[in-house]
């Protein structure tokens, strides 16, 4: 009965670039399948999904939203993200524990940017994927272009399962009406007074026929590339059974070899039912996908330090453990978003935090659907996305599991902030709250984060754009209702070392009596690989043994500094410093070696000397011809280096890097140079050194 329940589940998110229509198509999925009784509409801030007051005045998704649901037999987990580069945090967790996504793309504008960067955190966690080519009544839709798209831009195997039966708005010469089934080979209508409910199937026109027949072949031939059976039926020209078809369109899938293409505009209600149809059909169940990894807690480190590797079935009998991927402030306390990969969660078990040591209590256990939730009694098994009321000390990121059968599963990696602003409470009992406040904010908020400086007592915050510190600065003054003055945003440089410096720290201090002595030895130099922080190797001293409590505060006091900053006070990154020896004597202490460490950190600082580096923005700039000029000659003077100028469809599009500092207000900046028309999309890119006149201004 439980394996039975397992295969029927589909994890899945809706992807995609802002504006594509991922809440839209969510939104018909969840009115065709019972869910909502009216059909939510972005424009009028009555959606499902975007319920947060800030989504429904904005009209963007800020928040990923889970609703559960049936459909065709199968419980679906569906998770809208948000589109926004700034809430890339959001689409990161979903799709790390999901098990399948689809990526809605404009048939308008193709393959974006953000496009690509949410396709790239797909491939990161090897999630399949299917694709549907939304607005398809838009001017200027191109389903086939798009399709090309995806093959060229994503290195993609698109198979169209679904192809358009016109283009464009209904004053177009063929607008848009219906889509034709290539599986069934079908043409699907899709009834306008229904809200697209109901739909018949129709013989495909005369006119359509001769297309329909050519792009069915093509996704035979490519279908033939992974079946034996299929390609023997296609040489003896005997007809293909559609189960087969969906067999192998299923394995292709599941192991990513390939993404269904379907087509529609969910706006006016076409195409979205085969598009869950699809889910079901192709995207895999949790039993499809490899057992979870993690690291054995209860094994001994080996030679090398590291730990025994273990895998977890999706099997209700295997021990449980889950992974902790979103927490929720509530005022009746956390509410955490819990991927269950293996083993049954019940409500009153007791649970280990693994990284932190931590035994807690699940109190109760909750069915979540968007802006609200429904507590569940029954036990939950693996392959479920829950949510758990009441955990103590558990964040994102964090591992549950059976307290007998500890595993540590990999965390989620969140990228760097890159702006910040400052915050000042106007009276002590504000600053009380804001500390409040700001604790709540970053449980939420994995990229968000808020620190004092103790020279000036400003509260700095950091986040990932513009539009993400104005969403923090609105909740702070209209949600939470407090009173502080927020400073204009600014950027959040960092440095890093220019040359290899190999130095000894000393401490050397009489306390009273009695000498306290330590020296520390260590090689700084620049490291561009793997983690951006400051790496820290200690080796073997080269004189007496060293106790390991010194080395494990020597390797602290490094990372501690690097984190405060070198000479103008940013986080240092690309940094490796290997610690070549410690020398102690009798007297020295915990606090000497510290002494020691900081010391020879600084002084490897001013020897190898320090770059200043700035955040540069990968840009892409959505014009027509006649602004293009205009928009690169602004984007020169703001330092971008422009990289290529290309034609998509009856528009032009600018691809470039400038740093994040001359980008502030760009929104407000290419409306005006465009009248309007022309769009824009970035993401952070790199840091790179910043020019003398930067520099200059921190002197």
């Amino acid at each position: 009965m439980a394996h039975k329940k397992i295969e029927n589940f589909r994890n899945i998110g809706i992807i995609a670039h802002i504006d594509a229509g991922k809440t839209t198509v969510t939104e018909r999925i969840l009115y065709y399948c019972g869910f909502s009784h009216r059909v939510g509409e972005v424009d009028e801030g009555t959606t499902v999904t975007d319920f947060d007051e800030e989504e429904q005045e904005r009209g963007i998704t800020i928040y990923s939203a889970p609703v559960s649901i049936e459909w065709n037999g199968c419980n679906v987990n569906l998770i809208d993200t948000p589109g926004h580069v700034d809430f890339t945090a959001e689409v990161e967790r979903s799709l790390r524990v999901l098990d399948g996504a689809v990526v809605i793309f404009s048939a308008r504008e193709g393959v974006e940017a953000q496009s690509e960067t949410v396709w790239r955190q797909a491939d990161k966690y090897n999630v399949p994927r299917i694709a549907f080519i939304n607005k398809m009544d838009r001017e200027g839709a191109d389903f086939y272009g798009t399709v090309a798209q995806i093959q060229k831009r994503l290195s993609a195997n698109p198979i169209s399962l679904t192809i358009p039966v016109g283009a464009g708005p209904k004053h177009a010469i063929v607008p848009f009406s219906a889509v034709i089934d290539l599986i069934k080979m079908k043409m699907l209508v899709f009834d306008e007074d229904s809200v697209g409910k109901e739909y018949t199937s129709h013989e495909i026109p005369p006119e359509y026929r001769d297309d329909a027949e050519l792009w069915r072949g093509q996704m035979l031939e490519q279908l033939s590339m992974f079946s034996d059976e299929l390609t023997e039926l296609l040489l003896a020209e005997e007809p293909v059974p559609e189960e087969l078809v969906r067999k192998v369109l299923r394995e292709a899938t599941i192991h990513s070899l390939c993404v269904p293409v379907l087509c529609g505009t969910a706006l006016h209600y076409i195409g979205v039912q085969p598009l869950m149809d699809a889910v079901v059909d192709y995207l895999p169940s949790p039993l499809d996908i490899p057992p979870v990894e993690g690291i054995d807690t209860k094994s001994k480190e080996g030679k090398d330090g590291e730990q025994k590797t273990i895998c977890r079935k999706t099997d209700p009998q295997e021990p449980f453990c889950g992974l902790v991927f979103k927490i929720v402030p509530g005022r009746h306390g956390d509410l955490a978003h819990v991927r269950v990969y293996s083993g049954t969660l019940k409500p009153g078990m007791r649970v280990l935090n693994v990284g932190r040591d931590i035994k807690e209590n699940v109190p109760q256990l909750y069915r979540i659907q968007a802006g609200h939730k429904e507590q569940i009694k029954e036990p939950v098994f693996a392959g479920d996305i829950v949510g758990i009321l009441g955990l103590n000390h558990s964040f994102t990121g964090d591992t549950l599991s059976d307290t007998n059968s500890p595993i540590l599963l990999e965390a989620i990696e969140f990228p760097e902030t890159v702006i910040s602003m400052s915050i000042e409470p106007e009276t002590q009992a504000e600053r009380k709250k804001l500390d409040e406040v700001l604790g709540i904010m970053r449980r939420q908020d994995p990229t968000f984060s808020a620190q004092v400086n103790q020279e000036t007592g400003q509260t700095i915050v950091s986040g990932m754009g513009e539009l993400h510190l104005e969403i923090i600065k609105h909740r702070l003054l209209r949600e939470y209702k407090l009173h502080v003055k927020v400073r204009p945003p600014r950027v959040s440089y960092r440095e890093c070392i220019k040359s290899v410096a190999e130095v000894v720290g000393e401490c050397n201090r009489k306390i009273g009596d009695s000498t306290l002595f330590a020296q520390v030895k260590i090689k700084a130099e620049p490291f561009f690989k793997g983690d951006k922080s400051v790496l820290v190797i200690p080796m073997l001293p080269i004189g007496a043994p060293c106790p390991e409590e010194f080395v494990r505060a020597v390797v602290q006091t490094i990372h501690d500094q690097g984190d405060g900053g070198g000479m103008y006070g940013f986080p240092l990154i690309h940094v490796k410093v290997t610690i070549q020896d410690i020398v102690v004597d009798a007297t020295s202490t915990e606090a000497a070696v510290c002494i020691a460490a900081a010391d020879a950190f600084n002084k490897a600082v001013l020897s190898a000397g320090i770059d200043l580096l700035e955040p540069v923005m990968k840009l892409e700039v959505t014009s027509p011809e006649e602004n293009v000029g205009s928009i690169i000659g602004d984007l020169k003077q703001r330092r971008a280096i422009i990289h290529q100028t290309y034609v998509r469809g009856k528009l032009s599009v600018i691809e470039a890097e400038a740093p994040l500092a001359k980008l502030f207000g760009y929104g407000d900046d290419i409306k005006s140079l465009s009248q309007g028309h022309a769009t824009f999309s970035m993401e952070p890119c790199s840091y790179r050194p910043a020019p003398k006149e930067v520099l200059d201004s921190f002197m």
